[in-house]
């Protein structure tokens, strides 16, 4: 057992097990959901079919008010919490056994639903089991897990014990369905694309590298699905997407974690204009889906996510909020320097990225799209045939923080090498080191004109839900190994 397990529970334990009582029996109870035992009940003044009824609910413990021969407790389960009420006159031989039982542990319980005299319903217990004993106390007084480190370590405790947790992430799964029946219904087929890829490539970030044993050959965690996604296009699928986790050997933030989620997908005949338009609906029904309007509250603001979203141009941002052209290297390195991103020696496209994401990104309140990004920081966008500087690129941000990325796929063979080789020849250490040629090889069997959008579900959930870091989406985020826990409010010994 750890530190965390409390020697009177275990105490408890070994009581019943003295008495042949198994504290985790190998069968649970054919319960119903709570929420449908509540529905049943209706109202005192206007009774439901199930008062009077014998239910069976299954659920765990979340306090104990103890009466001398009346004790009360909640019970919960995934669809809600309901009272039980445990009588002396009512259950007889069992009561002794009741000191057996301490808040957080898991039960099944069999009564008559009825009111109390306060009109709570409640169901007067005649059988009660306990399915699994918690040795490991709640947060005391039931306040949740307050320190920040311990819910997200403990996410099995802050699941049942803080209030509102658990329907982020049913929040986030009723998204995830959300947008699959709307692509469905575009006749999007749902695809699987490998997780370890033989060479780093589709976007630009740290990898984590791993080594295959058999082919004695380093294979790197997939920063992004887009090129085996691509190839299904060339192989004549037209609609893929798939809801993918990526990797990336980088920082850790409130938007970022190393382990994510994204959506990718690619229609063939389409653009970037469609998808903008595949964007503005997976928004919009979303926020419909999970909070019945597109009004969304975030960070203390208020955001409409009903389409159409507004257009601004990447280059005129630029030069509103940075004050000169993306394109003046004399002027963008001299405004680097003065607000302290990027180095003398610093690739000058990645110092103009920098310069726009400390100048621009502040002033995206939106939901907005940015369109036409530079080419040199595109290279899987068809440039702009207006301007071949430009890229038919855009990126959605709404609170100065992006959530999608998009573009007219770029289809040209000769051209897609030509980038590739530029972009491995760069000093930027987050760029591939090598050329994709079997994807170059891929284009020159002929991909047709392509739109293709990837979207952060991890950032649309946080922005969904209200939530301010990424980690309060993420059922487990990643954390900093420790041998032990030094939260005292996880080591807080409370008895029943």
């Amino acid at each position: 057992m750890t530190d965390l397990a409390h020697p009177d529970r275990l105490r408890k334990l070994e009581a019943m097990r003295a008495e042949g009582v198994d504290p985790y029996p190998p069968r649970g109870v054919a319960s119903q959901p709570i929420e449908t035992v509540l529905a049943g009940a209706g109202t005192p003044e206007d009774p439901g079919p199930g008062i009077g009824q014998t239910v069976t609910i299954a659920g765990r413990l979340l306090g104990l008010r103890d009466f001398g021969k009346l004790i009360f407790a909640p019970v919960l389960d995934r669809t809600g919490r309901l009272q039980i009420g445990l009588q002396k006159t009512r259950l007889g031989d069992w009561w002794p056994r009741r000191k057996w039982l301490d808040a957080a542990d898991l039960v099944g319980v069999t009564g008559e639903l009825a009111f109390t005299q306060k009109g709570e319903p409640t169901i007067w217990v005649d059988e009660i089991q306990l399915l699994s004993k918690a040795v490991a106390p709640p947060p005391e007084k039931w306040h949740g897990l307050t320190d920040v480190e311990a819910r997200y370590r403990r996410r099995y405790v802050d699941l049942w014990a803080s209030e509102d947790v658990a329907e982020v992430f049913v929040k986030r799964s009723k998204a995830l369905s959300t947008i699959r029946q709307y692509l469905d219904a575009e006749g999007y087929l749902e695809v699987e694309t490998p997780t370890l890829h033989p060479i780093m490539g589709g976007a630009a970030a740290r990898p984590f590298i791993t080594h295959h044993n058999a082919l004695d050959a380093d294979f790197f965690l997939r920063i992004a699905p887009e090129l085996y996604l691509k190839r299904l296009i060339v192989g004549g699928l037209e609609r893929v997407f798939e809801v993918s986790r990526n990797f990336r050997n980088e920082g850790l933030s409130t938007r970022h974690n190393p382990e994510f989620t994204m959506l990718e997908l690619y229609e063939a005949q389409a653009d970037y204009r469609r998808m903008m338009e595949v964007t503005e609906t997976i928004f919009e029904r979303c926020a419909i889906a999970l909070n019945g309007a597109t009004e969304i509250q975030f960070r203390g603001a208020t955001f409409d996510l009903k389409a159409p979203f507004p257009r601004k141009r990447y280059t005129d941002l630029f030069e509103e909020h940075a004050g000169c052209a993306f394109d003046d290297e004399v002027a963008v390195r001299a405004k680097a320097k003065e607000i302290g991103v990027g180095h003398l020696d610093s690739d000058y496209w990645k110092v103009m990225s920098d310069v726009f994401d400390e100048t621009v990104e502040p002033h995206l309140s939106g939901p907005v799209f940015v369109t036409h990004y530079p080419v040199q920081i595109s290279p899987l966008a068809k440039q702009d045939p207006d301007d071949p500087r430009l890229t038919e690129r855009f990126e959605v941000f709404v609170s100065s923080m992006e959530l999608g990325n998009a573009f007219t796929e770029l289809n040209d063979p000769a051209e897609q090498q030509r980038r590739f080789e530029e972009q491995v020849a760069s000093k930027d250490p987050e760029t591939p080191g090598e050329v994709d040629l079997d994807y170059v090889q891929a284009l020159e069997v002929g991909m047709p004109p392509t739109g293709g959008l990837g979207i952060g579900i991890d950032r649309l959930v946080m922005l969904l839900t209200g939530q301010d870091s990424i980690r309060d989406v993420l059922l487990f985020p990643a954390m900093r190994r420790v041998e032990e826990t030094s939260s005292t409010e996880e080591r807080q010994p409370t008895g029943a």
